[in-house]
């Protein structure tokens, strides 16, 4: 199975940007990971993901002006994956560009169901979510 394509991972947590980064590759996609919203928004810009995942607190900039900086020049669905669970905080990620929010804790089939409908191929691997369910 070739790749999906490029997803860039924006989480200042190195746990979770490690499972994220885990659960991405085993269904299919390359994965550029980093730890800011200003590492952030240069990566996509040089990068062109096909999928951005973004936390919405970050330590350097909110995540709702990554997602504004991103969408400036890119059209991969933003995926918010944040411990920000209030609907107000989910109404103002979709108001500013993000095509799905996801909150934390999450897991592994909530990502996986997320991403399929954001980037959607067909069948996808059950292994990994058969065995992390």
């Amino acid at each position: 199975m070739g790749s999906r394509g490029l997803c860039l991972v924006i989480e200042d947590d190195q746990d979770i940007r490690d499972l994220l980064t885990l659960i991405l590759t085993r269904v299919g996609f390359d994965v550029h990971a980093v730890a800011n919203g200003i590492e952030g928004v240069a990566a996509a810009w040089e990068h062109h993901p096909v999928l951005v995942t973004v936390d919405l607190n970050l330590p350097d900039m909110d995540g709702l002006d990554v997602a504004g900086y991103i969408r400036k020049r890119s059209e991969a669905p933003l995926l918010f994956i944040t411990a920000r669970a209030e609907v107000d905080d989910e109404m103002a990620g979709m108001a500013s560009g993000a095509a799905a929010y996801l909150t934390k804790p999450f897991r592994p089939r909530q990502l996986i169901e997320a991403v399929n409908r954001l980037c959607p191929t067909g069948p996808l691997t059950a292994h990994f979510q058969d065995q992390h369910t």
